[in-house]
């Protein structure tokens, strides 16, 4: 904890005395919404309690006042859309890049120039080739010689720097790869993260596309929990987040978006259709089977609700969410499988 008091200390360059008030604050927060004290959600708690940037805080002091879940992964989403600076880095390795590509254009201007004045200079050698003027001719030989070597000193600095400009790309492209898969990808269940559904909604929205949402909530993940390990309920997670992989295909984007929630979300469907690829998962995960490895007994079986809500005047993802959660929590309270929000 010392080192993230200091961590905030040197960003928000606060006295060590502020910081330690501020670090009991955020102590405070993290403890009311049972969040786990890790560097994502202590940067975004101090970044609030600092009250530093007025976008994040009108966001989660509107999430508090509505009564929302503020667990991990929506603390999660509040740093990615407010506070991320992984641009940053992307942009600092493409310019390394550009800076490789530039030199590389050089090279090879000056290496077209350098070719350009060889020409000329055979030419003027040739010329100058005087069977009866031994001296004249052993010059021009002599002057070849050298521009043939310039030239070929050129060559091998061109070379040089393509060889250095393909090891840049593929390493830059490298990076970016596995840092935009950290960005969008879950790495728990291997479903998109909740901040990049809201930047795909976003983005459908503007597109004036009609969209659905369909909220999965796990509801006997916290027995599972309680009963037989932390373990065992990370390993019914990423199960279930197999089968919705595999039913939801291409027709939607599967996301986490709670401990125990899973949200799909899709464009151009109608509920019915949403209805019918909910049925086709609840299918799917009923047919999963848990055993324990200590006794061999046969573990309950999950309890899966689903709620389909379909985007009316939502104006964001997080409201659209909302919605099709308290469309599964109905069809929990009336011990249905799925319950459609209009």
């Amino acid at each position: 904890m010392f080192d993230l008091v200091c961590g905030s200390n040197i960003m928000f360059h606060d006295p060590m005395v502020i910081a330690q008030e501020k670090m009991t604050k955020v102590c405070m927060f993290l403890e009311q919404h049972h969040l786990p004290p890790t560097p994502l959600n202590y940067q975004v708690a101090y970044t609030y309690i600092s009250k530093s940037h007025n976008e994040l805080n009108q966001t989660l002091d509107y999430a508090i006042r509505q009564g929302h879940n503020i667990d991990s992964i929506f603390i999660e989403q509040l740093y990615f859309e407010h506070l991320n600076r992984s641009h940053e880095m992307e942009a600092s390795m493409l310019k390394n890049v550009d800076g490789v590509v530039t030199n590389l254009a050089n090279s090879a201007q000056q290496s077209q120039r350098s070719i350009t004045n060889f020409a000329e200079q055979v030419s003027i050698c040739v010329n100058s080739l005087d069977e009866h003027n031994i001296a004249k001719t052993k010059h021009a030989l002599t002057q070849l010689a050298k521009h043939t070597e310039v030239i070929l000193q050129q060559h091998k600095k061109f070379k040089e720097t393509l060889q250095k400009t393909r090891l840049m790309h593929r390493e830059a492209r490298q990076q970016l790869t596995k840092l935009r898969k950290e960005q969008l990808i879950d790495v728990q269940t291997g479903l998109y993260k909740r901040h990049y559904l809201n930047q795909q909604a976003q983005l459908w929205i503007t597109q004036d596309k009609p969209m659905c949402a369909i909220s999965i909530q796990i509801n006997n993940l916290h027995e599972f929990s309680e009963d037989f390990g932390d373990l065992v309920s990370e390993v019914v997670l990423n199960r279930v987040a197999k089968k919705i992989q595999k039913y939801v295909f291409e027709s939607g984007l599967p996301g986490r978006t709670a401990k125990d929630e899973f949200v799909v979300l899709m464009s151009d469907i109608e509920p019915d259709t949403a209805n019918i690829i909910a049925e086709k998962i609840r299918v799917g995960v009923e047919k999963l089977k848990f055993v324990s490895s200590k006794s061999d007994k046969n573990l309950p079986k999950v309890d899966l609700s689903f709620g389909i809500a379909k985007r009316n005047d939502e104006e964001n993802f997080n409201a659209l969410a909302r919605k099709a959660t308290h469309a599964a929590h109905k069809a929990h309270s009336l011990q249905q499988s799925a319950f459609i929000a209009l």
